[in-house]
């Protein structure tokens, strides 16, 4: 029998899995809950606005360029992108506002006017940081985590001193700077991970080269334009795509799946990879028997945060504000505590607004804005709308205070999206948004794994297995279940 393969989900781990297997000649198809591709980079129109749902950082663009060339592609190809400059802009607590530039010798300036002799040390600890990211972006991250022996080669044995592994990136940054905003500065991007910097290991100031070396971008017409080429490249390769129709059961026979049993009929296929979230394929789609991993192993994970999410459309242009904007405008410790170490919702928390019609007029009427606000907040919370109110309202007079202007008052549209939304969107275990947090006790192999024990053509794929969260680790994580999978075929 040929190799029916079904994908469940189409987030962007789906759309690797899917378009990588279908490269080999696969019969690949599809099933996607909602009316639209994407997952969580879905998009949505409204009142003449156009918003991205959920991932708006386009960082590390050689993964991206690296995908497409697999299929003799480019990303030009498919979207347009544009460097931002400044990357971005943050709002510290003493209410000073900071354009981080693109040039790295305008950054080096910003370094020194904060700490006399900084700039010196940002070329040594960038100097690390590529070591990392060249050694965990093109050998680690592409390891199906296994097995210990996979990262037994020399190359990595040699450098788990550089890799630094077991030290944090908190005490990292704190050996090189000692000016609190510059520190800010360089533990922003663990946020990406879903941890305190405290937590993180060290190996993850790969995320600062990224960051710094390789760029801010943004595709034209908004991240769902990753979404729209990924698709057209995955049906071009054969990958059939099935909208609306839920998975509610994968039905399992002497060792294996058989079929998907969905809300429009049963699927049968020789293999099946999942990218729905990990948790509900295991809990709800599968029999007790075939469970990869029990109900007490899940809630002693620590996961990434959730967030409350605004979408804003704005009938004025705004002032004092860049394309991405961090306020750290109250204290970074007290938030993070409030989200790993006693969940609540946050006294004052920090805040992300993008503003994505100041670079692109196609996302927004002519002379209005396109907002978007993210609060990361702890996963498993009460979610009302009396509390996303009184969220939103904290914001909107921080953001005005910080910026001297009007904003509410100019409102003619918005939207509110947390907890509930990612549960019902799509199964989010304890409504997360990121997935699981990267901390040394839950990297590589000691993720959950990307092979279910009990059924032998059952694969996961996405942001609760390996590598982990982020859209450039979930394009990988495809390819690399993808490649397992064909393994099994050999």
């Amino acid at each position: 029998m040929k190799e029916k393969i079904i994908v469940v989900g189409s987030g962007f781990s789906s759309l690797a899995a899917a378009t990588t297997l279908a490269n080999e000649g696969k019969d690949v198809t599809v099933l996607e809950k909602n009316s639209q591709i994407g997952g969580r980079a879905r998009q949505f129109k409204s009142s003449g606005f156009t918003f991205d749902m959920g991932p708006s950082w386009y960082w590390m663009p050689d993964v991206f360029e690296a995908y497409f060339k697999r299929s003799d592609k480019k990303v030009s190809d498919y979207y347009e992108l544009v460097r931002l400059n400044p990357s971005y802009q943050i709002i510290f607590q003493d209410k000073e506002m900071v354009d981080i530039p693109a040039a790295y010798q305008e950054l080096k300036a910003l370094f020194e006017k904060y700490e006399k002799g900084s700039a010196v040390k940002l070329d040594k600890f960038l100097a690390e940081a590529k070591y990392k990211y060249e050694v965990g972006m093109n050998d680690l991250v592409h390891k199906p985590s296994q097995s210990i022996l996979e990262f037994a080669q020399w190359k990595v044995i040699s450098g788990v001193f550089r890799l630094q592994l077991f030290n944090s990136m908190s005490n990292h940054i704190r050996k090189h700077f000692t000016n609190k905003k510059l520190i800010e500065l360089l533990e922003f991007p663990v946020l990406f991970l879903g941890a305190k910097p405290q937590e993180t290991p060290a190996l993850y100031s790969l995320m600062n080269y990224a960051d710094i070396m390789l760029g801010t971008w943004y595709p034209i017409g908004g991240m769902y334009k990753i979404v729209e080429g990924m698709t057209i490249l995955a049906k071009e390769k054969g990958v059939k795509f099935i909208l609306d129709c839920e998975v509610k059961e994968l039905k399992a026979e002497n060792g294996k799946v058989v079929k998907a049993v969905t809300t429009k009929g049963d699927f049968e296929g020789t293999h099946f990879v999942s990218g729905a979230d990990y948790n509900h394929t295991d809990k709800q789609l599968l029999s007790k028997e075939f469970h990869n991993y029990s109900e007490e192993y899940w809630n002693k994970r620590k996961m990434a945060p959730s967030s409350l999410l605004f979408y804003l459309g704005v009938n004025k242009r705004v002032k004092n504000l860049r394309h991405h904007n961090l306020f750290f405008d109250e204290s970074f410790n007290q938030h993070a505590a409030e989200i790993y170490d006693d969940p609540k919702w946050p006294s004052n928390p920090l805040f992300y607004i993008c503003v994505p019609s100041l670079t692109d007029k196609t996302v927004a009427p002519e002379g209005s804005e396109n907002v978007f606000v993210l609060i990361p907040v702890a996963p498993d919370l009460e979610d009302n709308d009396a509390i996303r109110e009184r969220y939103y309202n904290k914001v909107m007079d921080r953001l005005e205070s910080v910026t001297e202007q009007k904003i509410r008052e100019h409102i003619i549209y918005k939207r509110s999206y947390a907890h509930k939304d990612f549960i019902s969107d799509y199964h989010s275990f304890k409504g997360n948004a990121y997935g699981l947090a990267n901390t040394l006790r839950q990297t590589a192999i000691l993720k959950p794994s990307l092979r279910n024990k009990k059924l032998r053509n059952l694969f996961y794929t996405g942001q609760l297995t390996t590598p982990g969260p982020g859209v450039p680790p979930s394009l990988i994580s495809g390819q690399v279940v993808a490649k397992e999978l064909l393994k099994t075929l050999s």
